[in-house]
């Protein structure tokens, strides 16, 4: 069943009267509710709005004004040059992220169709949150920065989170290393701060981003 303007104001988030609007342009009601739930929590976004398709989004931006759209490749049928030439004619400084994953594009195109940036979708929450704040501060982005710290690791905490991110245990690490798991507790603790990260989990996952993920010894191919 499509979803009404009027339903999509219904799961509208505010938070305060100042603050960054977001409009989510996805034809997939789940990933609004996502997006609805990851913004909540940014002290910085007063408004988050949801648009399933080219209609819906101009007219929440007519009426809304949201300072951000975060526009999905692959959102179907419409062509998404077409969309984003729309929404600059109702709202010339509108900043426009989009998300790549199963549709790709060049930085290039994207900066010619007028997007502010373009980033991949399967990026963690914590970098897609900090992806849309970068774009309605006036920053373009149109390529992944390691994440801060990244290029301060040295040559151990590098092999540490490789292990890591391959899903190694301290244990693991240490007998892999040759080293005593707690030295490997402090190699975690070093890269935890430097990567801004709070777990192994997130750590990982930075890793993985980083191409810093190897396979697990005896793994079988």
């Amino acid at each position: 069943m499509r979803t009404s303007v009027e339903s999509l104001e219904q799961i509208a988030v505010e938070h305060g009267r100042s603050g960054v609007g977001v409009i989510v342009i996805h034809d997939e009601q789940l990933v609004h509710y996502g997006w609805r739930l990851l913004l909540a929590r940014q002290k910085w976004v007063s408004r988050c709005l949801a648009a399933r398709d080219q209609v819906e989004a101009l007219d929440l931006l007519a009426r809304y004004s949201p300072n951000v759209a975060v526009l999905d490749l692959d959102i179907g049928h419409e062509r998404v040059m077409d969309i984003v030439a729309s929404l600059r004619s109702v709202s010339p400084d509108i900043a426009v992220l989009l998300l790549s994953g199963t549709t790709a594009i060049s930085a290039k195109a994207a900066n010619y169709i007028g997007a502010t940036g373009v980033v991949k979708k399967t990026l963690s929450a914590n970098d897609l949150a900090n992806a849309v704040h970068a774009v309605s501060s006036g920053k373009r982005l149109f390529a992944i920065s390691p994440p801060p710290g990244a290029n301060r690791l040295s040559n151990r905490e590098k092999e540490v989170l490789s292990l890591m991110s391959a899903g190694a245990t301290n244990r693991e690490i240490a007998v892999s290393l040759q080293v005593s798991a707690e030295t490997v507790k402090r190699h975690a603790g070093k890269i935890f701060r430097k990567l801004n990260v709070r777990n192994r989990t997130e750590a990982a996952h930075r890793g993985r981003e980083l191409g810093l993920s190897l396979p697990r010894q005896g793994a079988s191919c």
